[in-house]
């Protein structure tokens, strides 16, 4: 068994299923275990680790970007953890030793009793001046197992079955391995400071990105840890949800013509979505995305079939294109509705935007890494993830990874061994090339 591999099944032992999903205090929800872990693998090889605590509501006052994060840095002493965060020519000092610096692989376990959830990083610093600032930032959260066995790794010929396997604890064993190969064999970098962070609540509301941003943390370039089957993907579709709703008037079953029937209504809304609407969307095309969607996944209406219907809601997904706004996809759809005469109510389903992603593949180290990778030509993916969020805040980010989002969140959900492999090699070969 390789160290990403042996990472990779003490990675799956450990639940770090997103609070969300479970209920309050399922011993398997939150990342602490797999940070703490994390911290002292990290801390044995030498880097310098620190935690940054996450708000309890991530989503509250304002941080300049979108006006629904909270706008303070959630680290103890940010001077410590994200030591002149500014001009990377610039980062030359080094940090005190704060509480929340970790030298002692054994001072890495928290108490998750008294913490709260929190992002891990883990720090290579050159012996030079700083004139480069690398992010590998893969997340800890997982989605809930369909049964207990998905937490306990197992092997089957070239895979690696287990919770997380894919998405995404393949990239966080990966991006932490070939870091701590980097830093007990090298050749180090002279010049290049490599930051790994390790984000919790990616599956969620993405506070973990979040708070990472709007902390005023900068880097050259992030890689982002999703499973890419080894492409290097500098575009990916932004996650739009909207929540419409159709209003009519209740009548006794008997007497239909004395009502309005909102179910009726919100019919019509949704053929016109998964046809008309859904036709335009397929002329919009990205060349590495493709065309943008529209699917209607959820609807509820009406309380008993002898009632005539007075209130109807669906939930919309849209994925949206580089260029494309949640204003801009609103003022579409009123049009469209307003052309059929249709009354409905729009409103969104999520208390953060999730942007879209297009990072310039001229960009010098995308280039290097394309290089490295022996990748012509950069890539694109369907769903959205942390990568927007940290180019949302001024941090060039690209998205790379073990494994196939085809085997994510699956009962069986597996890794091949060979990829983890291949993950971890590359991405040793890209930090050995950095200056």
């Amino acid at each position: 068994m390789t160290d990403p591999e042996k990472m990779l099944c003490e990675l799956i032992a450990l639940p770090s299923v997103n609070p969300a999903f479970l209920p309050v205090g399922d011993p398997r929800a939150g990342e602490g275990r797999v940070a703490d872990f994390l911290a002292a693998t990290a801390a044995r090889a030498g880097l310098e680790v620190h935690f940054q605590q996450i708000p309890p509501d991530p989503l509250a006052g304002r941080n300049g970007m979108d006006g629904t994060n909270g706008g303070k840095s959630a680290i103890r002493n940010p001077q410590s953890a994200m030591r002149n965060c500014g001009n990377p020519a610039d980062r030359t000092d080094r940090p005190d030793r704060s509480d929340r610096e970790i030298r002692n692989p054994q001072s890495a376990i928290r108490n998750p009793q008294s913490n709260p959830r929190s992002n891990l990083l883990a720090t290579f610093r050159p012996p030079g001046k700083v004139r480069l600032r690398l992010l590998l930032a893969p997340h800890m959260d997982t989605v809930p197992a369909a049964t207990d066995e998905q937490y306990q790794p197992r092997f089957a010929g070239p895979r690696i079955y287990g919770r997380g396997a894919c998405d995404t604890k393949g990239s966080v064993a990966a991006m932490l391995a070939a870091l701590c190969q980097l830093a007990k064999n090298g050749p180090l970098p002279a010049e290049t400071e490599i930051v790994f962070a390790g984000l919790v609540d990616e599956e969620h509301l993405q506070s973990g990105s979040r708070a990472l941003a709007a902390s005023g943390f900068k880097a050259d370039l992030a890689i982002v840890g999703e499973p890419t089957r080894l492409r290097i993907v500098t575009a990916h579709k932004g996650s739009l949800w909207l929540s419409l709703a159709t209003r009519g008037k209740s009548a006794h079953g008997s007497r239909p013509d004395l009502g309005r029937n909102a179910v009726h209504e919100m019919a019509r809304v949704v053929c016109l979505l998964e046809t008309e609407y859904a036709r335009r969307l397929r002329r919009r095309r990205h060349p590495l995305l493709g065309h943008a969607t529209v699917n209607v996944g959820v609807i509820a209406g009406g309380t008993q079939p002898n009632i005539v219907p007075a209130a109807c809601q669906i939930g919309v997904d849209r994925r949206t294109l580089p260029g494309e706004t949640e204003a801009s996809v609103r003022a579409e759809l009123r049009a469209l509705f307003q052309s059929r005469k249709l009354r409905v109510h729009i409103d969104s389903q999520k208390q953060a935007a999730c942007w879209p992603l297009e990072t310039d593949f001229r960009l010098p180290l995308v280039r290097q890494f394309l290089r490295v990778a022996g990748q012509k030509k950069p890539a694109g993916v369907d769903y959205f993830c942390d990568a927007s969020v940290l180019a949302r805040a001024g941090i060039a980010s690209v998205v790379f990874g073990p494994g196939d989002i085809a085997q994510a969140h699956t009962a069986d959900e597996w890794l091949a061994r060979r990829s983890l492999e291949t993950a971890t090699a590359l991405l040793l070969r890209l930090l050995r090339s950095l200056p």
